[in-house]
């Protein structure tokens, strides 16, 4: 049974709130009566409660939804796993007066793992918008400024070689087809285990490529194909066990094991085409010279990712989605987005310019981005919308009166407030964990996003108010 908030507290909690009253974190205090707000709690309470169609009514009770959403927020305002989220507020009374968790059980690291799955990236999304409402209402963000900027959170994967990438492969269905053969014992074709075979095609592969003087050509093409003739044995075996199941030659007469073998069979249908798309780009890369092979698969576990070059001289490739963050004033971050295919910078302002005024009620007097965002359309379309600075630099101007412009002091001011998305960027990767996602698919990387976003949020409203005092 789900709660909103809890409804019975132990004796023992007055002591500790009396012994912690001193060592909360500043920021904390004033995030604690944030965090407070009925419509925050009854958010998180219906997106738990649709788990179950009795959810509210029936069963053991639940974790309240206001611990549940305070634990989620403390894990992405720390950047902690689930696990050290467990043991830290286990052993710490701040965290557990900061949780409400109080004198009672934390829960476990897995429970709080099926909770992220049930919130969703629509019900973060919520939650945001909520947060910037409560910011709105403190007057710490009055929405007379906007500077956006956009970055690259990295997908949780290896770096992607194409011979890495049939051995994930490889080692995926033998897996799936091991599983099926223990359910359905001496029923069917019999499993033939490449696994080794194919370890010993990519360590070659490797040895070749760090070859001094450059790789042997004719010597990796052999290697290859050598490795694309085994992977294509293991894929029509996975195909045959998957058809043996739907012709029922391979079954379970347990009612819970045909559902393993389903769920199986599942997985190996959805592999064996990643499989097989990673055979063709190597074919192509490796036989035909094509490097830019289209819609290039990266990984077989996070198949959207997409590979972004933004020109960094420290990682020129990077390998994730693009998330676009946008920030009004005190560093409340307004809006953030996780692109499915990555846009041009530059396609971006005006959307930017309809998600502050949704978000605060008015049309920014100041806009400041970076150079990637100009065009003269963006520029003339976001005067007709009422903004009166435009502040995004134009770098390959041969115009006398556009470089006057910019050497305006109201420009270079605007300029310089826009290098703070550039920090926020920065703490957003460091703190809370924005430099790499580890939650599972587009879902997963919103959700990540999103409470990152907002327990950065947290923190700057806290401080905000905190000055406020």
């Amino acid at each position: 049974m789900i709660e909103a908030r809890r409804q019975q507290f132990h004796f023992g909690e007055g002591l500790i709130a009396e012994e912690i009253s001193d060592l909360r974190e500043e920021w904390m205090t004033h995030a604690d009566k944030v965090l407070d707000d009925e419509q925050l709690i009854s958010t998180v309470y219906e997106a738990l409660a649709k788990r179950s169609p009795k959810s509210r009514t029936r069963g053991r009770r639940g974790t309240p939804a206001e611990v549940v959403m305070r634990l989620l927020l403390l894990k992405h305002s720390r950047n902690w796993s689930f696990d050290v989220v467990e043991r830290e507020v286990r052993s710490n009374l701040v965290y557990r007066d900061f949780t409400r968790v109080g004198a009672g059980k934390v829960p476990d690291s897995k429970t709080m793992g099926r909770w992220e799955l049930a919130l969703g990236p629509e019900t973060v999304e919520k939650i945001h918008e909520r947060v910037v409402e409560i910011a709105k209402a403190n007057q710490l963000v009055q929405g007379r400024k906007m500077r956006l900027d956009t970055t690259v959170v990295e997908t949780n994967i290896h770096y992607p070689t194409d011979s890495n990438l049939l051995g994930d492969g490889v080692r995926v269905l033998i897996r799936g087809m091991k599983r099926i053969s223990e359910l359905a014992v001496q029923q069917g074709a019999k499993l033939r285990d490449r696994s080794r075979s194919v370890k010993f095609r990519i360590l070659e592969i490797g040895r070749i490529a760090r070859t001094k003087g450059g790789p042997n050509r004719e010597r990796l093409q052999q290697a290859y194909g050598k490795l694309l003739s085994t992977v294509g044995r293991v894929v029509g075996q996975a195909k045959r066990f998957s058809s043996e199941i739907v012709g029922g030659v391979k079954r379970s007469a347990e009612v819970m094991q045909q559902a393993v073998l389903e769920g199986l069979r599942k997985e190996l249908d959805t592999f064996v085409p990643r499989v097989q798309q990673v055979m063709r780009q190597a074919k192509q890369r490796i036989f035909g010279g094509n490097t830019h092979v289209v819609e290039k698969l990266v990984s077989i576990f996070e198949p959207t990712t997409e590979i972004i070059r933004k020109g960094k001289v420290s990682k020129p490739t990077e390998f994730g989605k693009m998330v676009k963050i946008q920030e009004g004033e005190n560093q409340i971050i307004t809006d953030y987005e996780v692109y499915e295919k990555r846009p041009s910078d530059s396609e971006l302002v005006i959307a930017a310019i309809d998600a502050h005024e949704k978000a605060l009620g008015r049309t920014p007097g100041l806009m400041a981005a970076d150079a990637a965002f100009y065009s003269a359309k963006n520029e003339a379309a976001a005067h007709d919308r009422g903004v009166k600075r435009v502040c995004i630099p134009n770098r390959s101007t041969k115009s006398a009166e556009r470089k006057r412009e910019q050497k305006k002091r109201w420009f270079k001011q605007g300029q310089k407030w826009r290098t703070g998305c550039e920090g926020r960027i920065s703490v957003l990767k460091r703190r809370h964990g924005l430099r790499r996602c580890f939650y599972r698919g587009d879902s997963g990387m919103k959700r990540w996003v999103g409470l990152g976003v907002i327990a950065d949020n947290l923190h700057h409203i806290g401080a905000a108010m905190a000055q406020k005092k």
